[in-house]
């Protein structure tokens, strides 16, 4: 079998026997003989990052089968020489089983559980980042800054929403990047919370945001620039505020529920609308899907050490979004770029809205 490519996570044996043990747990938990797991989250967070891809829109081209006994990975027999040359190198350990690409991937009758039945406990099985994961996600979040600081730099107020999301996709992908998301929004369309991207120029002010996908963890962040002056400054500064409060209780052993209760009350509390919050999501939990899982009040998930969260406050032309991990001796900016303009909130480097005018 060939070595994995320069696109392929190195196979981490410590973390993978780690991950194992927390499934097995789960399914002791749930006095099961076995687990499917079926998504492009799981099976890449199981499978070390593999890409479990071919349309980005497309349902996953492998399957894990956990058990007691081992783990199966069940492939499309199309794809699976790729992907066991390219995407698994040496990751060890696996029954292969090569299905027909015109037959189910994983039959039903099997004496097993699905990963519906269990998705909170799936989640916090993958919720603490491992050692060879946080490096993965270190150099990811940092690439995705890089890439929106060059897309940035690069911009003219006359260029289009779709010249800017061109650039920026395509130096993402030129990274090993998949631009799951790729947003660009000018001037006249900043009222709109998720602007893909259209020919209308940037003017004066733009909003950039990127959700980059590579070893299966996702990388969210969200970047402002203007020419000739920053606009609508004060809520800017006000948002930052609000995601301080977000981050600040966002504390390991509280819920998400909590963290997001307490994050919402801030609005008010520096000057906005007080249901501003029911206006757009407010971000959640990160890793391996964008939100892992998007935060609201009910949600019980334990926040956990090594966990990353992706909190993104916005109200009318102003919104922010990092990636940081939730360490035990406090909280990591994952997505800087030490090119971008920051100032100093809640004790963390926060982003600027970047004036390209008087930055030069």
């Amino acid at each position: 079998m060939a070595a994995p490519t320069a696109h392929a996570a190195t196979p981490s044996p410590r973390d993978r026997a780690r991950k194992r043990d927390r499934v097995l747990e789960l399914l002791g938990r749930h006095g099961a003989d076995a687990i499917v797991l079926r998504s492009h989250t799981a099976v890449a967070w199981y499978l070390d990052g593999a890409r479990t891809h071919v349309s980005l829109a497309g349902d996953p081209v492998a399957a894990v089968v956990v058990s007691p006994a081992g783990d199966e990975l069940r492939v499309f027999d199309n794809e699976a020489d790729r992907l066991l040359d390219e995407e698994l190198g040496s990751i060890g350990d696996l029954a292969v089983t090569r299905v027909p690409w015109h037959d189910v991937l994983v039959p039903t009758g099997r004496a097993v559980i699905e990963e519906a039945e269990v998705a909170a406990g799936l989640r916090a099985a993958r919720a603490s980042l491992l050692p060879a994961e946080l490096a993965r996600y270190r150099t990811l979040c940092r690439e995705v800054a890089e890439a929106l600081t060059d897309a940035a730099t690069a911009a003219d107020p006359s260029d289009s929403e779709r010249d800017v999301a061109a650039r920026l996709a395509a130096d993402l992908v030129a990274r090993g990047i998949d631009p799951l998301v790729t947003l660009v929004a000018g001037a006249s369309r900043l009222a709109y919370r998720h602007p893909l991207p259209t020919a209308s120029t940037l003017g004066e002010r733009a909003m950039l945001v990127v959700c980059g996908r590579r070893h299966g963890l996702i990388a969210n962040a969200t970047r402002w620039v203007s020419w000739g002056g920053a606009h609508d400054a004060p809520a800017a500064r006000r948002i930052l505020e609000v995601e301080a409060a977000f981050l600040d209780a966002t504390r390991i052993g509280d819920t998400l529920g909590e963290a997001f209760e307490r994050g919402i009350a801030a609005y008010a509390a520096h000057g906005f609308d007080r249901d501003e919050w029911r206006r757009h999501h407010q971000g959640g939990a990160a890793g391996y899907a964008g939100r892992d899982p998007r935060g609201t009040a009910a949600v019980t998930d334990l926040v956990q050490a090594d966990q990353a969260f992706a909190w993104n406050p916005t109200a009318p032309k102003a919104k922010v979004e990092d990636t940081v991990l939730v360490r035990r001796s406090g909280l990591e900016v994952l997505t800087l770029d030490p090119r971008w303009p920051t100032t100093r909130v809640g004790g963390l480097d926060r982003p600027l809205e970047f004036d390209r005018v008087t930055s030069g």
